[in-house]
């Protein structure tokens, strides 16, 4: 998968060695989750085969953590796309964020061109909120809110 350069032509660019992969790997699912936030393994029942990672992760700005939110977040093998799993996957972590979480709202990035990520955050109920051009690539931020309007105090 970090290999694919289709599947890595939007989270990054250029393709990982194995060794590289497996260093991100590590990190990534090494962090402490903070309150149950991060990217979770993903796996395909059918074949029962470890497919990539989704999640609802912390949301950090300039100041820090910011309470109350969370980045939906979905990286899925190129052999499995197409199969309705980032939608099945999104749906449950919103799901998740916003009953067990209590999150106010969840956010997501995406760049221009993604047009198979950017169907599914509309298709999950996102919002567009803004488009950041940046000097290499531009990216399109979305938000979706607690529809019960109900969070930890």
């Amino acid at each position: 998968m970090q290999a694919d350069p289709e599947v890595r032509r939007y989270v990054g660019g250029k393709p990982r060695s194995r060794q590289a992969s497996e260093e991100k790997f590590r990190s990534a699912f090494l962090i402490p989750n903070v309150e149950r936030k991060g990217m979770w393994a993903t796996v395909f029942k059918p074949e029962g085969c470890y497919v990539g990672y989704c999640g609802v992760y912390a949301n950090m700005d300039s100041s820090g953590l910011v309470p109350d939110e969370g980045v939906l977040g979905f990286y899925i093998a190129r052999t499995y796309w197409g199969r309705g799993i980032a939608t099945e996957a999104g749906r449950a972590f919103i799901d998740f964020g916003f009953g067990e979480l209590q999150l106010a709202r969840i956010v997501a990035t995406v760049q221009v061109g993604n047009d198979a990520s950017i169907h599914l955050m509309k298709k999950l109920g996102f919002t567009l909120v803004r488009r950041e051009e940046g000097e290499l690539r531009t990216y399109d931020h979305f938000e979706i809110r607690n529809p019960a309007g109900q969070v930890r105090l």
